[in-house]
């Protein structure tokens, strides 16, 4: 058994893992969460009545909190997931992503290094520190090719240049100070528990009520999909057994045009909550100006973590984007409470 501090574990992947964690192992779990408008105490709820888990509110950018957390929990691996990570809303204001995941990684590193170097020689050895990134800190492909982990770095939106200096640091923590870490890069991920700002769960809430579903530009960009629940097994897997200084990209293998994903979201509410008064959610679709330095097309090449780690992901997007329809149409107590207030689906990423 082990102590997994996750930061950002209220999030939306953050607390996939969580419940992951919890259901599916015996380590005990700290969450440091400051809850954003992304971060919610309910995506947490199937894992908070376990004695196993704790959450802490703190921001990764308060040093003092920080050390405090490390040196009162002494984790053996920090999970570090806490971001901004919405490009529209880096577009509206880059500053809270230079703040966050810039800075905030480099103060959860000084604080992880000061605790790592506390440790004894035994325990030093086993401790990770897990990078969580994206990977559109590759850039934009072209119509071929993969993004590898041996892929130039080339961010185009401030939210992803923000993710690739955190990298950075990160691997310069590991070679000037020798801070045993592992990074990861993903696809597009979906799921339960999404914060309905981002396209699968906007676009399923906005059918089901019957709104415009906004489709950016001609909708022909492509991602690479990414079940939450393959990715939380899958960075439970580098946490527990990468090798200190390697990193993985972890896709789906899942490449869809942004114009399929909503056709096919359509044809699924309509299947699981049909409605004649809305008719076909496809006569729903428009085409809306296209969000500032779009990158056109993101595809992850997961054969590292397959070779080394065993990892594959069970989901086909087929099977995964039925269990996410079907999630978000069962919980609408989740969802409410967000479409109320919180964010109504509104454009962001004009400026």
């Amino acid at each position: 058994m082990s102590r997994f501090l996750v930061t950002g574990g209220a999030g939306f992947i953050g607390s996939a893992v969580v419940r992951h964690l919890i259901a599916g192992t015996g380590h005990e779990v700290l969450v440091v969460d400051k809850l954003t408008y992304a971060g919610n105490l309910d995506n947490l709820k199937p894992a908070e009545t376990d004695p196993r888990y704790a959450f802490l509110k703190a921001d990764i950018g308060d040093p003092v909190a920080m050390r405090e957390a490390l040196a009162s929990f002494r984790p053996d691996v920090v999970m570090h997931l806490a971001a901004e990570s919405h490009v529209d809303r880096s577009i509206d204001g880059p500053g809270a992503f230079i703040q966050t995941n810039v800075v905030g990684t480099y103060v959860l590193l000084q604080a992880a290094l000061e605790y790592w170097r506390s440790l004894p020689q035994a325990e030093q050895a086993g401790f990770r520190f897990h990078h969580v990134s994206t990977d559109e800190v590759f850039g934009s492909l072209g119509a071929d090719g993969l993004f590898s982990e041996t892929t130039p770095y080339q961010p185009n939106s401030p939210y992803s240049a923000s993710k690739a200096a955190s990298d950075h640091l990160v691997r310069a923590w590991h070679h000037t100070y020798g801070l045993p870490v592992v990074l990861s890069n993903c696809s597009n991920n979906y799921g339960p528990y999404h914060f309905p700002e981002k396209l699968i769960p906007l676009v399923i809430l906005n059918a089901l009520e019957g709104k415009e579903l906004p489709v950016y530009g001609d909708g022909g960009q492509v991602r690479d999909w990414l079940h939450v629940e393959d990715h939380a097994r899958a960075l439970c897997l580098i946490a527990e057994t990468g090798l200190p200084g390697e990193s993985y990209n972890v896709g789906g293998n899942a490449e869809r045009t942004n114009l399929d994903v909503v056709r096919a979201i359509c044809g699924l509410v309509d299947r699981f909550a049909p409605d004649t008064a809305i008719g076909p959610r496809e006569k729903l679709i428009r085409f809306v100006a296209d969000r500032p330095g779009h990158d056109r097309r993101y595809a992850i090449d997961a054969g590292k973590i397959a070779r080394e780690l065993g990892w594959r992901p069970q989901e086909s997007f087929e099977s995964g984007l039925e269990k996410t329809v079907r999630w978000y149409l069962d919980n609408p107590h989740w969802w409410g409470r967000i479409r109320s207030g919180l964010y109504r689906g509104e454009r962001l990423g004009l400026s």
